[in-house]
C-alpha cells in the first residue's frame, strides 16, 4: 500500500468480490519500474494513483476465479494484463489514439498476492501466455508496450542512426527493439553497468556522461555522430536533456521526448533550428491494446527477455526496503518481486 512520499507498507487487504466481467489473478511475478520509483518519491501519480492505494503495475500470473459473464477465461489460465484499457468510444479512441483516451482506466496493485482485473481490461488488455513463457518475462509486457508505441511513432527503419539518451529500463528496451529492426544504435547514459547492458543488447556505441552535464559535447565527440542522428529518443525525463536532444538530430530528423518531465517544468528550443532543419518533435505516451499484444509477441519470440533486465529478486514483505535502496542507488534495472 502506498501511503505517501517514501511510505510503502505491506498490509493485509481483503480483495472485494468479483464484479461481472472481472477475473482474479494470483500474481506469480511483479517487477519494479522507474514510474513506480517516481510515484514512491512523490507519493502519488496524478493520472494513476492517489494514496492510500494499492501499488505496482507490472505483473503476470494465473487466473484463480472468474466473475459472472466471463466466457473466454477460466481458472488455471496463465495470463498477463496491461495496467490500463481505453474506452473505445471517445473521440481520441475513434481517431486511433487510444493511449490518450479521455476515460483511460488504470490498474494498480501488482505488489500483492492477488489482484482483481476490471472487466474492461479483461476485454481489451488481458492476454494468454504460451505454456513455455516465464512469468518474469511476461511481466515486461506493459513497459515494453510503451516502447513498442514509441518505436512506431518514431518511424524507425532498418539502417537508421538512432541515439537513445538514458540507460534505464525504457532506454534499454528501445535498444533491444531497434537492434531487432536493424538500426545503428548509440546509447548515452551515466551508469557504466547499464551502458554495458546496452552493448549486450545491441548498441553499437555507448557514450558515458559521468555527471550528466555537457551531453551535447560528449555525444558530438563520439565517432557515431556523423551528420547527426536520424532519430533521437529522450528517455530521462529531464528538461535540459529535452533541449539537448534537438541539437543532436540531423536535418529532417525526429526527436521523441519519451521521458516525462516533472510537472510544471518547461523547455526552451531554438525556433530557427527547428524550422530551417525541418525537425519533427514527438512525445509518445503510454500504450494501446495493439502495442500491448505486439509487446508480448516480441517477448515470446525472445527479442526481449527478463534475464537482460531483471538484476535482483526480493520477497513482497521486503518491498519497502527495495524502494528505499532504489532511492539511494538505483543500479539494478529491475527487481523481481515474489509473494
Amino acid at each position: 500500500m502506498l501511503h505517501g512520499a517514501g511510505d510503502v507498507r505491506v498490509e493485509e487487504v481483503e480483495l472485494p468480490s468479483l464484479k461481472s466481467g472481472e477475473v482474479r489473478v494470483q500474481i506469480e511475478a511483479a517487477l519494479t519500474c522507474g514510474t513506480d520509483l517516481k510515484v514512491f518519491k512523490r507519493g502519488y501519480h496524478a493520472k494513476m494513483i492517489r494514496p492510500p492505494a494499492v501499488f505496482g503495475h507490472e505483473f503476470a500470473g494465473v487466473i484463480t476465479e472468474v466473475g459472472e459473464g466471463v466466457v473466454d477465461w477460466r481458472a488455471g489460465d496463465r495470463v498477463v494484463a496491461a495496467n490500463s484499457a481505453p474506452c473505445g468510444e471517445c473521440s481520441l479512441c475513434l481517431h486511433e489514439q487510444e493511449s490518450l483516451c479521455d476515460d483511460l482506466l488504470f490498474l494498480n496493485g501488482a505488489y500483492a498476492e492477488a489482484i482483481n482485473i476490471p472487466a474492461r481490461i479483461v476485454e481489451k488488455n488481458l492476454l494468454r501466455l504460451k505454456p513455455e513463457t516465464g512469468f518474469a518475462d511476461a511481466a515486461l509486457t506493459e513497459p515494453l508496450a510503451c516502447v513498442v508505441q514509441g518505436v512506431a511513432e518514431s518511424r524507425l527503419w532498418p539502417g537508421d542512426r538512432l541515439l537513445v539518451i538514458g540507460a534505464g529500463p525504457i532506454g534499454l528496451m528501445f535498444v533491444a527493439l531497434a537492434q531487432h529492426l536493424g538500426c545503428h544504435i548509440t546509447m548515452a547514459g551515466r551508469n557504466p553497468a547499464r551502458l554495458a547492458a546496452a552493448k549486450k543488447l545491441g548498441a553499437h556505441h555507448v557514450v558515458e556522461i559521468a555527471d550528466g552535464t555537457e551531453l551535447v559535447k560528449a555525444v558530438k565527440a563520439s565517432p557515431s555522430i556523423g551528420h547527426g542522428f536520424d532519430v533521437v529518443v529522450e528517455a530521462t525525463g529531464r528538461p535540459e536533456v529535452w533541449e539537448a536532444s534537438v541539437e543532436l538530430v540531423r536535418k529532417g530528423g525526429l526527436v521523441n521526448f519519451f521521458g516525462g518531465c516533472p510537472s510544471g517544468t518547461s523547455v526552451t528550443l531554438d525556433t530557427g533550428l527547428l524550422h530551417y532543419s525541418s525537425i519533427t518533435l514527438k512525445a509518445s505516451f503510454h500504450h494501446t491494446p495493439h502495442s500491448v499484444a505486439k509487446a508480448l509477441e516480441f517477448i515470446e519470440r525472445g527479442v526481449v527477455r527478463a534475464g537482460d533486465f531483471v538484476g535482483a529478486e526480493a520477497r513482497l514483505v521486503d518491498l519497502p526496503g527495495v524502494f528505499a535502496s532504489m532511492v539511494e542507488d538505483n543500479r539494478v534495472v529491475k527487481t523481481l518481486i515474489r509473494a
